[in-house]
């Protein structure tokens, strides 16, 4: 962080993706009371953000330098956007240019909490925590540090409201396959295994469900639980609200 006249320490330089602009005004209140932290740049595109933020540290230096390193420390990310990209390329696009990322959510989705755990955010915020809780985990982030929270470790380790049916890497891969409409036949293709150790996977997949108190008799019921524990994602509402 560069220091300002005096030693003091600049702000800590936020960007904000979001694309319903009543959340971008709520954040902005939020941190605008906070002298250590400076909400400087708001896009509803991880793509217009970075735009932005070139444009920023080419103006801020001299000579310019068209870096975003300089221009933002830390970028709160909104997981659903209008353009339908996907979580996991919105944070590597950030991170490969050495902006961390703190995910800023209604935590809806357990699918795409994950897939942004999973590609190195900082940690997981829901919109609906009261002030206090979200200004601290942008400062946490903006600092470089993890924002340890129940949403964050469910991610990674999914949701500890459900029972765990201790699915293999090879039963998940299966049951993800499956689950998403492909047939026995086409999964035992894609896996090299067999139909029919395709299948006694499958039966077995769902004999873990059912001691867990989760049955899943049926396709549509494994697609359920599949859903449930995060391994195929939540199906899209046909318009944002």
């Amino acid at each position: 962080m560069t220091c300002v006249e005096g030693g003091e320490r600049a702000p800590r330089r936020i960007g904000l993706v979001e694309d319903h602009e009543s959340v971008a005004i709520g954040l902005a209140a939020m941190l605008a009371p906070e002298p250590d932290l400076d909400l400087v740049l708001t896009a509803g595109t991880v793509s217009e953000l970075l735009a932005a933020a070139v444009s920023a540290a080419s103006d801020s230096a001299t000579p310019p330098v068209p870096t975003t390193e300089s221009a933002l420390d830390l970028v709160v990310l909104d997981l659903r956007l209008a353009d339908g990209s996907s979580p996991e390329d919105n944070v590597h696009a950030l991170r490969d240019r050495g902006i961390e990322v703190l995910v800023f959510t209604g935590a809806d989705n357990a699918f795409l909490v994950r897939a942004a755990a999973k590609a190195g955010v900082l940690g997981v915020v829901r919109k609906s925590e009261d002030v206090p809780t979200v200004v601290a985990a942008v400062r946490r982030a903006a600092s470089g540090e993890q924002v340890v929270t129940t949403d964050w470790a469910a991610a990674i380790d999914g949701d500890p409201q459900l029972s765990d049916v201790g699915l293999s890497p090879r039963q998940e891969e299966v049951l993800t396959l499956y689950a998403s409409g492909e047939k026995a036949s086409r999964v035992a293709r894609l896996t090299g295994l067999s139909e029919q150790t395709v299948n006694d996977y499958l039966g077995r997949i769902r004999q873990k469900y059912a001691d867990a108190g989760r049955p899943a008799p049926t396709k549509t019921d494994l697609y359920k639980r599949a859903v449930e524990d995060g391994w195929l994602p939540v199906p899209e509402r046909q318009s944002r609200a």
